[in-house]
């Protein structure tokens, strides 16, 4: 009995830590990003996990990129994409509803989830952008509160990072950024460099793979 009760304490503790400050790696022809996915969005992270173990976003590529703006993929149409092609209106048949925590922000680096434009600000079940944007003065940020942000104050903390290493404030609390690249950001700005076409798409194709970093219980 005990060690049917010491297995099943186990088994839990598996399940808690595999869900729990996983890690995912990007990997690109221009190296490898390893990416925090946030507790604070369990929905988003789960279902960013499952979509990684089943290899869902082999091949798929960075269809969309602007130049400090953000670098997006997954789009399941673009695995097999002629040259040309416009993407970015494939997806899974599902949404994720939206997760805003006041302390996840569009920060250079940050892994957010992309979606229509609908009222309850759901997210695609698929498709994700990871943060270029640019760095910005005070008075740039105290525009876009008045304007963008429709009057919502940027914390003071998240004001310097805007100011330091950049990011996109205007998306803030509007779409769900449930991740962090914590190696590899070099990698988002060679992307957003690449040459794209009048849809935004990379002129040359930018294929990628995610695969779960391997995490052991007791190290």
């Amino acid at each position: 009995m005990k060690k049917l009760l010491l297995l099943g304490t186990l088994l839990l503790l598996v399940a808690v830590a595999s869900a729990k400050n996983r890690k995912v790696k990007i990997i690109t022809p221009y190296g490898t990003m390893v990416v925090l996915l946030y507790d604070q969005t369990p929905q988003h992270r789960d279902n960013f996990i499952k979509l990684a173990r089943r290899h869902f976003y082999d091949s798929t590529l960075f269809h969309r990129v602007i130049k400090d703006f953000m670098i997006q993929g997954g789009d399941p149409d673009s695995k097999h994409a002629k040259p040309g092609q416009q993407l970015g209106d494939g997806d899974v048949g599902y949404t994720v509803p939206a997760e805003f925590e006041l302390d996840l922000f569009h920060r250079k680096g940050a892994l957010a989830a992309a979606r229509e434009n609908r009222p309850d600000k759901a997210s695609s079940g698929c498709q994700f952008y990871l943060v270029q944007g640019k760095v910005f003065t005070d008075g740039q940020l105290d525009t876009l509160e008045r304007t963008r942000l429709g009057g919502r104050k940027i914390p003071v903390d998240q004001r310097e990072v805007y100011k330091t290493v950049g990011g996109t404030p205007h998306l803030d609390q509007s779409y769900t950024v449930f991740g962090q690249v914590i190696k590899g950001i070099d990698i988002i700005d060679k992307i957003a460099a690449e040459k794209t076409d009048k849809n935004d798409r990379p002129v040359t194709d930018i294929p990628m793979k995610i695969r779960l970093k391997k995490k052991w219980l007791f190290f």
